[in-house]
């Protein structure tokens, strides 16, 4: 089974939902789909994740089934340096000096972490997940899947980047601390993760292929910059904090 996790369009965050940008994005990751196998397609509520699926399954005549899990990861956190609530975006002087952040283990036990419940709302995210994964053949079984009904399907699933980190660290059974700060999918960029089922009934996850945004690159749009902060500190027309 592959799964392609999809991050939505360029963002108009206050009226949730696609600037022009991240219309021209949706509609020419569409295009890059239109002639991909998408076996289902699953959304987050929100209305940008909404937006960007839209274009792909009206090109290819399918529906899209709405999951609540699928929404941005909702937990909101108190960091050192700002109070705007997300789980990431945490200054790297902030968040590295916390050895608790690189274990898989014990990333939530981190009292910023604790004080928000972020463990209750990430194993509610990663019920979900694995709900959808056991309808479709793969039950997870301590830190791998155990293989029901074997398919070479592809699901799409649009969703958010922070969200997308935490199907990731579940899959791949790391910490999402790293990918919310080691990572970068840019928007409408596609992350590839196929099953690998090399003893008979017993799958993993593997990652082939990260935020590619080939149907942006390969028509010379150049991938919006939300997500990313600047790439040395004097350059004061990208974003600090």
């Amino acid at each position: 089974m592959k799964l392609l996790i999809i991050r939505h369009g360029d963002p108009d965050y206050v009226n949730d939902t696609l600037t022009e940008v991240g219309r021209t994005e949706a509609s020419l990751l569409a295009d890059w789909l239109k002639d991909r196998t998408i076996d289902h397609v699953y959304v987050s509520p929100l209305g940008r994740a909404r937006a960007t699926a839209e274009y792909t399954c009206k090109i290819k005549g399918m529906d899209a089934t709405i999951c609540d899990w699928l929404r941005e990861f909702p937990a909101r956190v108190e960091k050192p340096h700002r109070d705007d609530g997300v789980a990431w975006d945490w200054r790297p002087a902030d968040w590295t000096c916390f050895e608790e952040f690189f274990s898989r283990k014990d990333w939530h036990t981190v009292p910023a972490m604790e004080k928000a419940k972020v463990a209750e709302l990430y194993q509610k995210v990663i019920e979900g997940f694995d709900a959808l994964l056991a309808e479709h053949g793969y039950v997870r079984e301590g830190n791998r899947y155990r293989v029901t009904k074997a398919n070479t399907d592809t699901i799409a699933l649009f969703c958010h980047f922070g969200l997308e980190s935490v199907l990731l660290s579940h899959l791949l059974n790391i910490s999402p601390m790293l990918l919310w700060h080691g990572t970068c999918a840019a928007p409408t960029s596609v992350t590839t993760v196929n099953t690998e089922e090399r003893q008979k009934g017993i799958a993993y996850f593997r990652m082939s292929e990260f935020g590619s945004v080939a149907h942006l690159t390969s028509n010379g749009v150049e991938p919006s910059f939300s997500a990313r902060f600047c790439e040395t500190y004097d350059q004061m027309d990208q974003r600090h904090d």
